[in-house]
């Protein structure tokens, strides 16, 4: 590194903890490059992914609502960003790489499928005999081979510490073909504060936007909460407050105080983590426990916020619905690519069948919901404007 970029890289980094990632100290890229002349390399991670192909689809893949359900419910897109406000913020209170943490929470779903989670279901059955599909691996292929937009090399060449926070998961299996990256799973070792960070805030923001949507669809209703200790608690104060509180403004006040409620403790509690096992180093967080979490008072109320969840609204028989749509459309897709493959784009087809299964799940994963559904009418429907 340059001396001018050392000491720019010095200057960010000067009020970080010592267990924290330091982009002058990452563990590189696939691809050796130049250091950047403005920015650290996190930074520089950071933008690559908000310019990516991938990143813009977010916009039109749906959490839980289908894209053509209404303008108002969360995408990948916005979940993405909540993602990145939450985690930025434990990450500034627990002094910790902010530039690292918001590149992760920007490129955690970048690989998702269309239609949420019945799109994935819907795909890894269709690529079991294949290898299966997980989308955190679908979302570090995305940025290791799929992005084409650098002449020198494939994907957005992130750095290590950026692609370690995205793959959230892996199997064994998968981690020994993954080299480095796939040590920790196969090791018990920990990810970075800062990947431990994006995870836990990524849980935070879509209990509490899943919450919000379900109670805009109508698909939830306030009474049904009152069974749920962390939403009563909030929702009685917020009407205490304000007795003259009413509709989604009260919605909003009881949301906002839970997720004050969830990063205030999370702060706490990893903070205490932090003191009791005092990490000197990021090589000393990874040989520790995890010590991003909530107090266990905290992390009990949340879990029965997200069963409830589970009940209520990813199980209600109108998401249920969607969904069944949904899975019969990715099969679709992936069983007709199968018969055929000279139906798909020149670019995912190829010569040896044995790599055609996983060019197919490429193609169907990088699709936004409406052009999923425009896919399949295209192939099954017998119009003249298709």
């Amino acid at each position: 590194m340059g001396g001018a970029s050392a000491q720019r890289a010095a200057a960010l980094e000067a009020g970080l903890a010592p267990y924290a990632a330091r982009a002058s100290e990452t563990r590189g890229r696939r691809y050796p490059e130049p250091p950047p002349a403005a920015r650290s390399e996190f930074q520089r991670d950071r933008d690559r992914i908000v310019h990516s192909t991938a990143f813009r689809r977010l916009e039109y893949k749906t959490q839980v609502f289908v894209n053509h359900e209404g303008d108002l419910f969360r995408t990948r897109l916005t979940h993405s960003l909540e993602v990145a406000q939450i985690a930025r913020s434990v990450a500034r209170n627990l002094r910790v790489n902010e530039d690292l943490v918001e590149a992760i929470s920007l490129a955690h779903d970048l690989g998702h499928t269309p239609f949420g989670h019945a799109g994935q279901d819907a795909l890894n059955d269709c690529m079991r005999e294949h290898g299966g599909f997980e989308h955190n691996l679908q979302s570090l292929a995305v940025v290791d081979e799929l992005e084409e937009h650098y002449g020198a090399f494939n994907g957005l060449n992130l750095c290590f510490e950026t692609r370690e926070g995205i793959l959230k998961h892996c199997s064994r299996e998968n981690a020994r073909r993954l080299g480095d990256l796939g040590e920790r799973f196969l090791l018990g070792r920990q990810p970075s504060i800062e990947a431990q960070i994006a995870n836990i805030a990524d849980e935070i923001a879509y209990n509490n936007h899943d919450v919000d949507d379900g109670l805009r669809s109508g698909l939830l209703a306030i009474e049904q909460l009152a069974e749920v200790e962390l939403w009563q608690t909030h929702y009685e104060a917020a009407c205490a407050d304000f007795p003259r509180i009413e509709g989604r403004r009260l919605v909003h006040e009881t949301v906002r105080r839970i997720i004050n409620t969830l990063v205030v403790d999370l702060i706490e509690e990893t903070s205490r983590n932090l003191a009791r096992h005092a990490p000197r180093s990021l090589d000393e967080v990874r040989a520790a426990p995890p010590l991003v979490a909530h107090s266990a008072g905290v992390a009990a109320q949340a879990a029965a916020l997200k069963r409830f969840l589970y009940r209520n609204l990813y199980r209600h028989y109108r998401v249920m619905r969607m969904a069944n749509k949904a899975q019969r459309v990715v099969k679709g897709l992936f069983e007709a690519f199968s018969d055929d493959s000279r139906l798909l784009p020149p670019a995912y087809q190829s010569p040896d069948a044995s790599a055609q299964p996983r060019l197919i799940a490429h193609y169907i994963a990088g699709m936004t919901d409406r052009y999923a559904l425009k896919e399949y009418r295209r192939l099954f429907v017998v119009s003249d404007d298709v």
